[in-house]
């Protein structure tokens, strides 16, 4: 666990997102969950030693498997934006690992078996302020990587947590995207308004400028090459052409690399689908 501001920590070690913790007089803020049990009871025992009060609250940033499949384990109250609740009531109860693979970290861990959901108790519109301490912390909606996307603000510390709005190394979930939506969130995080703010991506801890540009410039490419396709006709089939040029855009570990070329295979597909080819799309889970 990595401490980036006062009572403010990140911990990126276990497999799925990186999480969160802002530790206030009057309880314990968690941002996202690891999506593996055992991982889950690790990281809740290391809440542990932060002391504090016994209040918690457990904010899960978007719907996503990799973010919320943990959050029975961490047994606390978990609020989210209500279209992330949305999500929630329309999957089953149970979550079952099978299906199509999406390039998400769960799919890698083993013998997963069925995980109840914990859907959010708490949920909100726009945003929704936590005075858990003079400095209060700010819930956000900023949609783009999905409909319910938010982020966690402190703008005392200029901290700014924002899950999937900005990914470090990896090619984003586009599935579920709206990418003008998404680039208005990215140039929102490049405008005078976060100069200077400490930027924490959901997948990879604190970014730089720099990184934040770049996730801006392939989410342009992607938007660009898909409606070159839809000004063609094209069935989705063809954004096949697009994955080894787009994934050429980071640096994967040769051990990433399937997965996240099934990520990019994914959510392409579902992306063209979804905008371009409706008639013939998958319902929408965001």
């Amino acid at each position: 666990m990595q401490s980036i501001a006062k009572d403010v920590y990140v911990e990126d070690q276990y497999l799925g997102v990186t999480l969160g913790a802002i530790n206030l007089p009057h309880g314990l803020l968690q941002i996202d969950a690891p999506p593996s049990p055992d991982d889950g009871r690790a990281w809740r025992a290391a809440l542990l030693n932060l002391g504090g009060s016994a209040e918690r609250l457990l904010v899960n940033l978007d719907a996503h498997p990799d973010r919320t499949l943990g959050a029975r384990v961490m047994d606390c109250t978990v609020v989210a934006h209500e279209k992330t609740a949305q999500v929630f009531r329309s999957r089953p109860t149970t979550f079952k690992a099978q299906g199509e693979e999406t390039g998400a970290d769960w799919e890698k861990i083993p013998n997963l078996g069925n995980v109840r959901w914990s859907p959010p108790e708490i949920f909100f519109s726009n945003q929704l302020t936590i005075r858990w301490d003079d400095a209060p912390v700010v819930l956000e909606h900023h949609p783009g990587p999905a409909a319910g996307a938010l982020w966690v603000v402190l703008p005392e510390a200029k901290v700014v947590f924002i899950g999937d709005a900005v990914l470090k190394n990896q090619p984003p979930f586009l599935a579920h995207a709206d990418i003008p939506a998404w680039l208005e969130t990215v140039k929102l995080l490049l405008s005078a308004e976060y100069r200077n703010w400490l930027v924490v991506s959901g997948r990879g801890g604190p970014v730089s400028v720099e990184t934040i540009r770049h996730q801006k410039e392939i989410l342009e490419q992607v938007l660009n090459k898909v409606e070159k396709l839809a000004g063609k006709k094209a069935a989705p089939e063809a954004v096949e052409a697009l994955i080894n040029p787009l994934l050429g855009g980071f640096k994967v570990p040769s051990g990433r690399q399937g997965q996240y070329a099934q990520r990019l295979r994914y959510g392409l597909a579902q992306y063209y689908i979804r905008h371009y080819h409706p008639s013939s799309a998958v319902p929408e889970e965001e």
